[in-house]
């Protein structure tokens, strides 16, 4: 079967498009300025690649045609599919037919964490030799692609609450029905397709309800907008986590053994499981470990294997990602773009490096950032950093100096040259400099990496 893709180099999109072709199809696909790592990835892999939409990219013409939920009415190349009456589906509904009908689904779901905890749990499930499939936003440094079919029954997905298609506008993940499902968190996001916090709240509770009674719910026990998911009914056991000081149910918890979170005891109903000694940083990223070792039980690994699993995992790209160090600087590539995440990524930063100096850049390109909904916590989410900049860019129509003007460590910089300028001028040995954005960031990191070694 030819399987065309419109969208292909969004990290899901691409995604599928390596399981079609692992499944034997021929796979082609289209976007507009795609960007690395996914157009890389998938040129490495053979799958044909157009940087344009057009019609004269379903010649010959596709069996099947999958749609990203990027793509919207008025695109020349799904008009072309409409107009010419082509067979086509969504991507999650392709990835449910053709992959996930018949397996015994992990589903990670969440405002924040939901790749790294993804690519955590599929590494715990390998690790213990059940050779998953998987499908993950990102490429997990451990296997060095975003997705396989794997040889056994278990099939870890990365559960996106975005809408589906622009023929389907529910959740990505009701698509799923899983039978383990972690709920990392819950917060508003997204402002471009969900009004307010109660909109995503109904579509995790169609999700929840989904989820077949002989299955598992792992959740954190102090998430509110998720405990409130919860009251609206649940037909599946609920395994809750937590920090490990004495209060509430949680069957599964932790107790930090460094404050940076690299290394931490795992508790399983009182029990002392193990101790996790591990490259990561930060308490989100402990709470996100702890969801993938109660997910993985429910899938029959022992705590003692997700633990020492847990001791060779390599994240993902461009989480926390150290791109280059250079004359005592260190470079990091972060994918943090909501003010939660972007503290997190901080602190975590900061527990590891607590006397270094901490210069984030970061870019406000999310559509949810674009449209100005978390203006307010912009300054707040930054204060972690000695230093930040950030990149007012031209389609940016709020004015984010006035959102930060009360923060002393904040600057506003409306080109890359100024950035770059800046960088080059001010860093010094000992810096940690975290670029932040969900894009390419104009190729700000490479920029910086070239501009700092002519520096010697």
């Amino acid at each position: 079967m030819h399987i065309h893709i419109v969208g292909i180099c969004g990290t899901f999109m691409g995604g599928l498009a390596l399981l079609a072709k692992q499944l034997g199809h021929q796979v082609s696909g289209s976007d507009q300025n795609p960007y690395p790592p996914m157009n890389v990835l998938l040129q490495e892999q053979g799958i044909l690649l157009k940087t344009s939409y057009s019609p004269a990219n379903l010649e010959p013409v596709p069996d099947l045609v999958v749609v990203g939920n990027a793509i919207s009415r008025g695109n020349p190349e799904i008009e072309a599919v409409l107009n010419q009456g082509l067979a086509y589906t969504s991507g999650p509904q392709w990835l449910y037919n053709y992959v996930l009908k018949g397996n015994w689904v992990l589903a990670v779901a969440g405002t924040h964490g939901k790749t790294t905890t993804t690519s955590m749990l599929a590494w715990i499930l390998e690790s213990a030799g059940l050779k998953p499939g998987f499908l993950v936003g990102g490429v997990p440094l451990n296997f060095g692609v975003s997705a396989r079919l794997g040889e056994g029954r278990f099939f870890v997905v990365e559960a996106d609450e975005y809408d589906t298609a622009f023929f389907d506008k529910r959740s990505k993940f009701v698509h799923y029905r899983p039978r383990t499902a972690i709920l990392n968190n819950l917060e508003f996001d997204h402002a471009d397709i969900f009004p307010d916090l109660a909109a995503i709240q109904r579509q995790f509770h169609q999700l929840v309800r989904s989820i077949p009674g002989n299955g598992l719910i792992v959740a954190p026990e102090r998430d509110l907008p998720l405990a409130e998911v919860l009251r609206m009914g649940h037909w599946t056991p609920v395994d809750y986590t937590a920090p490990d000081d004495g209060e509430g149910r949680a069957a599964w918890r932790y107790r930090l053994l460094n404050a940076d979170g690299s290394r931490f005891q795992v508790f399983h109903e009182g029990t002392l499981c193990g101790t996790v000694e591990w490259s990561l940083s930060g308490r989100h990223n402990v709470a996100n470990g702890l969801a993938a070792i109660a997910a993985a039980h429910h899938a029959g690994v022992e705590p003692g294997r997700a633990i020492a699993a847990l001791g060779s995992f390599k994240n993902v790209k461009r989480r926390l990602e150290v791109r280059a160090r250079i004359n005592g600087i260190t470079l990091y590539d972060d994918f943090a773009h909501h003010p939660t995440a972007i503290a997190a990524t901080l602190e975590g930063l900061r527990a590891r490096v607590p006397a270094a100096r901490i210069i984030a850049v970061l870019e406000p390109r999310s559509n949810t950032m674009r449209m100005g909904v978390h203006a307010d916590r912009l300054a707040e989410c930054l204060q972690g950093a000695d230093r930040a900049m950030i990149y007012q860019a031209p389609e940016l129509d709020w004015d984010i100096r006035a959102a930060t003007a009360n923060a002393a460590n904040i600057s506003v910089c409306r080109s890359l040259d100024s950035i770059l300028e800046q960088l080059v001028r001010e860093a010094r040995p000992g810096d940690h400099i975290v670029f932040m954005s969900n894009g390419g960031f104009g190729g700000i990191h490479e920029k910086t990496e070239q501009a700092l070694r002519r520096l010697g």
